[in-house]
């Protein structure tokens, strides 16, 4: 898709926004407020829920989402959609399966479109950059992906991402929006690959976690990672994204952090099913998402779809959605007959 229209296509090397809106008050949506801000940028932080936005505007906090973390005064809350249609650049930070409501639901402008959720469209098994394009067809987009915890966003620690956008112009405009010493983008043309490698990496990340909590050791979870890898390359291959871009930050490198941390709402999430905990227990507990859940389903779709020998993925979908017993999957897995190394 290119996105090289006017007046994009204009920018210059010193261009950026000035202006941004992020549609979503979660724990990332927070966070990269907070680093718009420090960037020095007028924010607009769309929560859906009221007593957010009014703890935001008081107290400099999120309590709910990201608690313990004073905000930059720049982020302002605002509890409707309509309030930002002031934006020169939207962020779309809502879970991946709030996507379409909270394209329809925002302001019709011609701002791009940068999408920091991180998932398939569960019911469609669409990318959600397809998603976007259906509901915002003249609208340029991009993509944000990578290694990132959204408590040390917020905090100032360092991250690097990958920012996705088919027109380099656009691309770097936006990194000098919210990039910073502290925060550092890495552009890439290739929009479709850091879709895959940061959905299919929650799903891994529950299997990662299923690894920890039965006490299968390290070299399991090594041998599980590794072969994860191969499984976000198939999909890659099949669906048009370049192996580089998932050997990078938005693959490799989410993958790294998000499977090997019980920091992450997917890896700890799956370790508690290690431990014998049902799922619905498990999310009666959270307010989060954990992106996994809803992406395994997808991801097996994805692989019958393509024909793909995506076992791995498969087998957390079959935990999650099919109430397959846990040790007959890992026992099936394991029984899976020797070959050579892809």
């Amino acid at each position: 898709m290119s996105v090289g229209t006017e007046p994009w296509g204009r920018m210059g090397p010193s261009d950026s926004f000035h202006q941004v809106g992020i549609a979503g008050a979660g724990a990332w949506g927070t966070a990269l407020a907070q680093v718009t801000a420090r960037a020095g940028r007028k924010v607009l932080l769309w929560a859906r829920e009221s007593e957010v936005a009014e703890a935001i505007n008081r107290d400099h906090e999120n309590p709910v989402f990201l608690p313990g973390i004073r905000l930059d005064p720049g982020v302002r809350a605002v509890d409707r959609p309509v309030d930002l249609w002031s934006a020169e650049v939207l962020l779309l930070a809502a879970p991946a399966q709030y996507c379409r409501t909270v394209c329809r639901a925002l302001p019709r402008s011609p701002a791009p479109v940068v999408i920091c959720a991180k998932g398939f469209e569960q019911e469609t098994g669409a990318l959600l950059s397809q998603v976007v394009a259906e509901e915002r067809p003249d609208v340029p987009l991009a993509v944000l992906a990578g290694p990132s915890f959204a408590a040390e966003v917020a905090r100032g620690l360092p991250a690097a991402v990958t920012l996705a956008c088919a027109d380099e112009a656009l691309g770097y405009a936006l990194i000098r929006t919210f990039g910073s010493q502290g925060f550092r983008p890495y552009w890439t043309d290739d929009v479709i690959g850091p879709q895959i490698g940061s959905a299919l990496k929650n799903v891994l990340s529950i299997a990662s976690g299923v690894v920890m909590g039965r006490k299968l050791g390290e070299n399991a979870r090594a041998a599980l990672l590794t072969r994860g890898l191969s499984e976000i390359m198939r999909l890659g291959d099949a669906m048009g994204g370049r192996r580089e871009t998932l050997m990078g930050l938005s693959g490799l490198g989410d993958l790294m952090l998000t499977a090997t941390s019980l920091a992450s709402r997917n890896t700890s999430l799956g370790a508690a099913l290690g431990e014998g905990r049902t799922l619905g227990d498990i999310l009666a507990e959270r307010r989060t998402v954990a992106e996994g859940v809803w992406t395994a389903k997808s991801m097996a779709g994805l692989a019958d779809r393509y024909r793909l020998d995506m076992p791995i993925a498969r087998a957390v979908a079959a935990i999650l959605h099919e109430s397959a017993d846990l040790d007959e999957t890992i026992a099936a897995l394991l029984s899976r007959p020797f070959k050579a190394e892809d």
